[in-house]
């Protein structure tokens, strides 16, 4: 098997072109040192509001945590303005490097990430997330900002809310010309929210037109989709939905992409995907306690276990309880059967 050297990508060297994108309540820290053992050579953080960072939300600071020796993590933001995400990302740097100091590590952010695609009304009523599509000069403005912080600037963002292709990749330019080291492009408008189809031919149009500075997001259950994407000319791709659905998609694309990915990680047995979820469970449970963990379990029950012959009874069995210890003790694989 050849060697695969680092590759250049957002202004960072990364392991491979495989990338966690965020996900609001999932990508905390247990579950990106989850998907990183999985193979992925980059996560995100879940998309922080710049607004509870400067008020000094306990919670939201909760999600600024980065654990020992973790990355390369991206820390994604989401404002209306750009003075909210400056001061926001500035405050954010200071918080973690407080964090990593208290805790003996030197962990920190390996690029400053900006939420230009959320479609969901409680975000962009606020005039973030995808509603930045409609105000581009915001949005370059915000670009310019954080690049002055000294860290890469990667944006996450759709197809143009008039789905029309030049929109687009006018959009994606701008961005870039603003200093964006990454932009990574989800091929459905923000009307279309999470349904129907992701437009690849759109994304692929934009990897083509800016080599080496578009990712891709949406519709990646597969390693023939990362494979499309990447094939496509986009420099990374970002199961979002597609990872959870089946958490397996970072061995079985890498090995697809030629690297050497041991056996166990392609088809695991299901006593240890079982051990490997128990693990999730307990680092979770320290960090975001019993009832998130419950969730997130829960969540990625089905695609963890998938093609099991074991998983439907299991999963029944999970339904069942809202109990942390009880669900553990379900996922024992001595009492799974």
């Amino acid at each position: 098997m050849k060697e695969h050297p680092k590759i250049e990508a957002g202004g960072l060297k990364l392991d491979n072109a495989l990338w966690l994108a965020p996900l609001a309540g999932v990508t905390t820290p247990p579950v990106r040192e989850f998907f990183s053992r999985l193979g992925a050579g980059l996560t995100h953080t879940e998309m922080v509001s710049c607004a509870g960072i400067v008020r000094g939300n306990r919670k939201t600071e909760g999600m600024l945590r980065l654990l020992p020796g973790e990355g390369p993590v991206v820390l994604q933001l989401f404002a209306g303005d750009a003075a909210s995400m400056r001061e926001g990302a500035e405050a954010a740097i200071a918080a973690g490097g407080r964090a990593a100091s208290s805790e003996g590590a030197s962990a920190r952010f390996a690029a400053l990430g900006v939420n230009m695609a959320c479609p969901m009304p409680k975000v962009t009523k606020r005039g973030a997330g995808a509603a930045l599509m409609n105000v581009p000069g915001i949005a370059c403005e915000m670009v310019r900002g954080l690049k002055e912080l000294g860290f890469p600037v990667w944006v996450k963002t759709r197809k143009a809310p008039s789905g029309d292709e030049t929109d687009t990749l006018r959009f994606a330019e701008g961005l870039l010309n603003a200093g964006a080291d990454n932009v990574c492009i989800h091929g459905r408008t923000p009307a279309q929210r999470y349904g129907g189809r992701a437009d690849r031919s759109v994304v692929c149009a934009a990897a083509r037109r800016f080599p080496g500075k578009i990712s891709a997001s949406g519709d990646v259950y597969s390693a023939e989709d990362v494979l499309e994407y990447l094939n496509g000319g986009c420099v990374g791709v970002m199961p979002a939905r597609g990872a959870l659905a089946n958490p397996y998609i970072f061995p079985l694309a890498l090995k697809a992409l030629g690297y050497d990915v041991p056996e166990e990680r392609l088809n695991p047995a299901f006593e240890d995907r079982l051990l490997f979820l128990r693990s999730l469970g307990e680092s979770s449970h320290e960090i975001n306690g019993p009832r998130p963990t419950v969730v997130l379990l829960k969540r990625l029950l089905a695609g963890a276990l998938k093609g099991s012959e074991s998983a439907a009874a299991l999963r029944r069995r999970a339904g069942l309880t809202n109990d942390l210890d009880e669900l553990m003790h379900i996922l024992t694989p001595e009492k799974s059967r």
